[in-house]
């Protein structure tokens, strides 16, 4: 379970925050303020870090370059600000993304997942069956051999398997592909995607193994 510390003075704002990704599987510190904050780094091991640019007893920047001096976990900046030089010193100070308020939730969960990848190297392999996906070259392979996929399919896939035994709705598969790939994805298009993707990785595709039906609830990829 990856483990995210949220800083942010706006208290309502942070528990939701807390609780929606809680919900998403995270493990979630909120913190309030820059010192607060501070001390809660200084405690703790995070996989990522979720930081406002305006904090009532600092800045975020202070904290991003006090965390950057120590180690090199996923930062991101949530800010309501939308001026370019704020998000150019962000990224100058070592920040790994930058989302601005108001965010699509879902949008959220896949760069922050999308930023743990990359601090990690994204040379880890991620396996569900037959299938296994080398996120580093972008290649997968079903019981050795290579699958050609298009840039949807592979996205799609990286859902399931990035987010293995969790029940996922349509609706969340259409955020988290459409914040992925930046394009609308319709009910449709979904459909058909996930049967491509079935014919393409199931050694049965009338009777999935990887990808499967939870009737009326979404999908769940297996164990």
């Amino acid at each position: 379970m990856y483990r995210i510390l949220v800083v942010d003075d706006e208290r309502e704002l942070s528990m939701r925050l807390g609780e929606f990704l809680q919900n998403e599987g995270f493990s979630v510190v909120c913190a309030e303020g820059q010192t607060d904050g501070l001390e809660k780094f200084g405690k703790g091991e995070f996989d990522c870090i979720l930081i406002d640019i305006s904090l009532k007893d600092g800045n975020g920047f202070s904290v991003c370059s006090a965390i950057r001096a120590k180690s090199d976990v996923p930062v991101i900046f949530l800010t309501a600000s939308g001026d370019e030089s704020c998000t150019v010193a962000g990224f100058e100070i070592g920040a790994d993304d930058y989302i601005a308020k108001p965010f699509r939730p879902r949008e959220l969960v896949a760069r922050i997942k999308n930023c743990i990848r990359h601090k990690n190297g994204g040379s880890a392999s991620i396996s569900c069956g037959s299938i296994t996906v080398d996120t580093a070259k972008g290649l997968v392979t079903r019981n050795g051999e290579e699958l050609f996929l298009s840039a949807l399919e592979y996205r799609l896939l990286l859902i399931f398997l990035t987010n293995k035994g969790q029940l996922l709705s349509r609706d969340r598969l259409i955020d988290e592909l459409w914040a992925a790939s930046g394009e609308f994805v319709s009910d449709n298009t979904l459909t058909v995607y996930i049967k491509r993707l079935r014919e393409k990785i199931e050694d049965d595709p009338q009777s999935p193994n990887i990808i499967k039906t939870v009737r009326g609830l979404g999908y769940k990829a297996g164990d």
